[in-house]
Formats: structure tokens, C-alpha cells, sequence
């Protein structure tokens, strides 16, 4: 899943693609680099942004999620709020990508059910100007995963077929870089639920801190995709579903090793003593 933030303020891209016609490039180069899904969002939810209203989302998102379908480009939307939700999805997106897990929006489960579109439910415990301040958990993996279980358990009661609804562990929300490496490490109790695992490590501040220089300024932003592309590789052999990232080409190139990895360990089990 390839990240086209149409912001101007989000921590890695804000700004790059507020023009329509870059926005709309870089959604087709993504693609074009192996991306299955380009994720289409109009909102910052990196610690601390401030929202916007919901005009002004629906109005970044909406014709870039129209162009891009018209190019062939299979669109996912990054939004809590159901009405651009539903908006994008009549303008050809094919998932809903909601960092909220339906918690602020009480209409989204119901749009969902009605366009019968997937439904990703990442976990949350608020917006981003106090998501921080709420990162206390006795046992992190527990907790998530009793929380997003409690998520599914109420768009299931609201139509939305189970089938249709995927989860995030919601990385670096309301997390500290402690609660990040251990739901990482411990994926599979997430995987073992039964839902496909979306997975968002991309470039975000726990890369940063992990790559620190020696007087402990975080690496940049843009200087987090061999990180990123690390993490992808781990998730991949953990289960995960999908990956949400900026940097499409480095994360193919890591999944695919992955994937290489975890298919001659397979051979290796099943081939004849001769044959190793």
C-alpha cells in the first residue's frame, strides 16, 4: 500500500502533493512500482496536527481518488469521517482505510456496510493532538488486541460483514517506541485472529530514535526507508497482509527477500537429504 498524502502538513510529504497533477503522478508511479493499493488521505494524523474540516478533506481527496481510478489505479482512502468516506468510495476507492477503527465517526460502520467496501480498523485511542498522553498499557499486546477485537465485534453488530474488515496495530498511535517494537515482535498474536494485518511502520519517529546520531538527534524522515523496508520484510514473514509505505520500491525489493526466505525454508523441509 503506497502513501499519497494530499496535506500540506503531514511529518514526512506534507506539502509534496497538494498539486493535483503531482498527486496524481506519484499515485501512478507508485503503482507502476508494484504498489497493489495507493492509500489517498487529506488529513494529518501524526502527533500534534490540527484537523481540518471536513469540506476541506473531502475536496483534497476526492478528485485525486477520481484520477487515479480513471488511470487504473486501484485507490484506498485514509479518512475517520464517513461522508468522505462514502464520497470517495462513489469516486472509485475500494477500501477504507480508517486510523480510528470507526471511534470518531459512529456513521462510518454504517457507510461501510452499505458500499460493502473492506474496512481497515487500526487501533486508536484518540486524535492526534492527545493521542501521546494516552500510551499507558499494563500489557501492550493484550491490550491492543483485546481493543481491536472490541472494535470488530461492534461493526460486525453493525452490518459489516466480517469477511470485508481488516486490522492495524496502529504503530506510533498512542504508542511509545517500546509499545511499537513489541507489537512488531509480537505480530502473530494479531495474525492468529483471523483478520488479514495491515501494517504502517513507514518513516515513523521509533525508526527515527533507533537511528539516531550520537548526540541523539533522530534521523529525518527521508532517511528511514532502509528501516522501513527492514520492518516490512519482519511483518511480511510475520503474516502481515499488506504494508503501508512512502517508499514503494525498497519495500518490494525487501518482501520479495522475504518471501524468498520463507519459500526455501519450505523447500528445505520438504526436499530429499540428497537434494540439500
Amino acid at each position: 500500500m503506497g502513501i499519497l498524502n494530499v496535506t500540506p502538513d503531514s511529518f514526512s510529504d506534507g506539502g509534496r502533493y497538494l498539486d493535483r497533477s503531482h498527486a496524481i503522478a506519484h499515485g501512478v508511479a507508485m503503482r507502476d512500482a508494484g504498489a497493489d493499493l495507493v492509500d489517498v488521505g487529506g488529513e494529518s494524523t501524526r502527533p500534534g496536527a490540527e484537523r481540518v474540516d471536513a469540506a476541506t478533506e473531502r475536496d483534497r481527496v476526492v478528485p485525486v481518488v477520481r484520477e487515479l481510478t480513471a488511470a487504473g489505479v486501484r485507490v484506498s482512502v485514509d479518512t475517520t469521517r464517513s461522508e468522505v468516506a462514502r464520497a470517495a468510495v462513489e469516486a472509485g476507492a475500494v477500501l477504507v482505510n480508517d486510523v480510528s477503527g470507526g471511534l470518531a465517526d459512529a456513521r462510518m460502520a454504517a457507510v461501510v456496510a452499505e458500499t460493502r467496501v473492506p474496512w481497515v480498523l487500526m487501533h486508536w485511542r484518540g486524535h492526534s493532538a492527545t493521542m501521546q498522553q494516552l500510551a499507558g498499557y499494563e500489557d501492550v499486546i493484550g491490550e491492543v488486541r483485546a481493543e481491536l477485537v472490541a472494535r470488530v465485534d461492534h461493526a460486525v453488530l453493525a452490518g459489516v460483514d466480517p469477511d470485508r474488515i481488516l486490522l492495524d496495530p496502529g504503530l506510533g498511535f498512542a504508542k511509545t517506541a517500546a509499545h511499537n517494537w513489541a507489537l512488531l515482535r509480537r505480530l502473530d498474536v494479531l495474525v492468529a485472529l483471523g483478520f488479514p494485518v495491515l501494517v504502517g511502520a513507514s518513516r515513523k519517529r521509533f525508526l527515527g530514535d533507533l537511528l539516531a546520531d550520537s548526540d541523539g538527534t533522530p534521523r529525518p524522515p527521508a532517511g528511514r526507508d532502509v528501516a522501513t523496508a527492514a520492518v516490512s520484510a519482519l511483518a511480511a514473514n510475520a503474516g502481515a497482509w499488506g504494508i503501508r509505505v512512502h517508499d514503494v520500491d525498497s519495500t518490494m525489493d525487501a518482501v520479495a527477500v522475504a518471501a524468498a526466505c520463507r519459500l526455501g525454508a519450505s523447500r528445505a523441509r520438504t526436499s530429499p537429504e540428497g537434494d540439500r
